[in-house]
């Protein structure tokens, strides 16, 4: 047994090595949540509205060598430092799921599961004990219709405080939005009732609650030929619960991407919106946020563009489009799949793939982040590998899973996404602290490309290696190392130094004199009490 052990052990780090030196500037390390044989995709992500700590993940899951499809479901009670789940849902009858789940988390902490099934219709199932078993199916709709989204008011002062909505987009004439709602946790819902009355076909369906428990619903108007190209912003809004909606059809005019990306695999890809709400209390509570991606239509540029609509009057009106990545414009990069969630410290942030530092085959993931509701926006880079994207067999043509997924706890974000580096589609996370990506650290990150840090080398190592510092004016300079967990092991520099050239040596213990297990540490670089910078190296004894 030990042996085995050891072998699994062994190969987990030379996976992480394959991709060790694309790091670049990741705010953190990036992690697998639930390492699995099957192909993960579509990822989604929900929080307790009463304990921030307690996050719950599904996605769609395939085992590719027997055609059988589900949904995964995985938690964390810990903000997302450990997880446990399952790759299947369990929830009876089992070979009756096809995936497409929608997720929430309601005030009494039960986790609800919306998905489609072997015949048309939407079927829902509930946990009461954060994921690790499932009810048995029940029946929302009866319908052919689009993936459903599923959100929950979280709002103690709401009329409706833990009632849960599904919406989705019913695949008949007039092609509109419809959603249903429970009361008690999924074991019932009411009968499905329709949202609007398009002119053009709806897609979409994402849900957000306001800080009032509103309920809010985009949706694309697309074209109605193939690609089905979103062509305009539909908004809808019902402040009894659903009872009633107040709907804009045209809501902003875009222009989306919907169709196949030719230098990426010919994955097909979509400019469908995703949508959030400021419930924080603060300067911007109240605040709506809806994000595409476009291109060909001001502000997007001749490629892809994350676009933000925004709302400072409950849904009344919207902005006009908002730029959200800073790169240059008409640059010839792509950027596609945003999501966007409102985090606990005020900001606004949108989650992406983005190919600006590497080739057009490939992309990483991206972060960027407002303070000011949605005017302005500073870059970060989350991935710290790019993967080259391709379509996953069996699931549709250039299917690579349609959307991403970010939420946060009461002092870091938490996103998710899937990337293929390892061999197949798998899901990935990084847990990013706010002090990382706050006002500060975004004013000083100009500064700080004063001062170069290095890759470590020998990397791999064992038993020492060396850690170089080039900075261009005298300062005070930190350096510490952590684990892959972000546990803090051991300090190699703390004071001022001159400009130039500076070396410390790691020599894989702790600050106790302990030495360390193999694995993967990353190192980071403060310069005068701000992060400048860290990178991963790889310990093999």
């Amino acid at each position: 047994m030990l042996r085995i052990y050891a072998i699994g052990y062994f190969i987990f780090f030379i996976s992480s090595f394959s991709i060790l030196n694309a790091d670049e500037n990741a705010l953190a390390p990036n992690f697998r949540i639930s390492p699995s044989p099957v192909t993960q995709s579509e990822t989604f992500i929900a929080r307790h509205p009463g304990n921030t700590d307690v996050l719950f993940v599904s996605c769609n899951t395939v085992d590719l060598s027997t055609g059988f499809v589900s949904e995964g479901v995985y938690s964390t009670t810990d903000g997302g430092f450990t997880w446990t789940g399952n790759d299947t849902c369990t929830g009876a009858p089992i070979t009756f799921h096809k995936g497409d789940p929608g997720i929430a988390i309601d005030k009494d902490g039960t986790f609800l599961l919306i998905r489609l099934g072997s015949f048309p219709g939407l079927f829902s199932h509930f946990s009461t004990d954060n994921g690790q078993t499932w009810s048995g199916q029940n029946t929302i709709a009866t319908n052919d219709q689009d993936r459903a989204t599923l959100t929950s008011d979280g709002v103690p002062t709401s009329s409706y405080f833990g009632r849960s909505y599904a919406a989705w987009v019913r695949f008949a004439p007039p092609f509109a939005v419809f959603y249903a709602f429970t009361d008690n946790g999924g074991a019932n819902w009411s009968s499905p009732s329709q949202v609007n009355n398009p002119s053009q076909r709806s897609q979409g369906g994402e849900m957000a609650i306001g800080p009032n428990g509103e309920v809010y619903v985009c949706w694309a108007g697309v074209i109605n030929t193939s690609p089905f190209t979103e062509d305009i912003l539909g908004f809808a809004r019902s402040t009894d619960g659903g009872a009633t909606w107040s709907v804009l059809e045209n809501a902003a005019d875009m222009n989306g991407i919907a169709g196949i990306f030719s230098n990426k695999g010919n994955i097909r890809v979509n400019g469908l919106p995703r949508i959030d709400a400021d419930r924080t209390g603060g300067t911007h509570n109240g605040n709506i946020y809806i994000v595409t991606t476009q291109k060909d239509l001001s502000p997007a540029g001749s490629d892809p563009d994350i676009i933000l609509y925004r709302s400072t009057d409950g849904g009344n009106s919207f902005s006009s489009g908002i730029r959200v990545n800073q790169d240059a414009l008409n640059n010839g990069k792509t950027q596609y799949f945003p999501t966007v969630h409102v985090s606990d410290d005020g900001f606004v942030n949108v989650l992406y793939y983005d190919d600006r530092n590497t080739t057009s085959d490939s992309t990483g993931v991206w972060l960027s982040r407002s303070s000011d509701g949605g005017v302005t926006w500073t870059d970060w880079r989350v991935s710290d590998h790019n993967f080259k994207p391709s379509p996953i067999g069996q699931l549709g043509q250039g299917y690579q899973g349609d959307n991403i997924g970010l939420s946060s706890t009461d002092d870091h974000l938490v996103p998710v996404w899937m990337d293929n580096s390892t061999g197949r589609y798998q899901l990935w996370s990084s847990l990013i602290p706010y002090s990382t990506v706050g006002i500060e650290a975004a004013e000083s990150r100009a500064i700080l490309q004063d001062f170069q840090l290095s890759q470590n080398y020998p990397n791999p190592f064992n038993p020492t290696t060396t850690i170089t510092i080039k900075s261009v004016r005298a300062a005070d300079l930190r350096i510490a190392v952590y684990d892959v967990a972000g546990r803090y092991v051991s300090e190699l520099l703390n004071q001022r130094k001159p400009a130039g050239l500076h070396q410390v040596v790691w020599n894989g213990k702790s600050d106790t004199g302990t030495s360390v297990g193999s694995g993967v540490y990353f190192y980071r670089l403060e310069v005068n009490g701000s992060l400048a910078g860290s990178r991963k190296m790889l310990l093999l004894k």
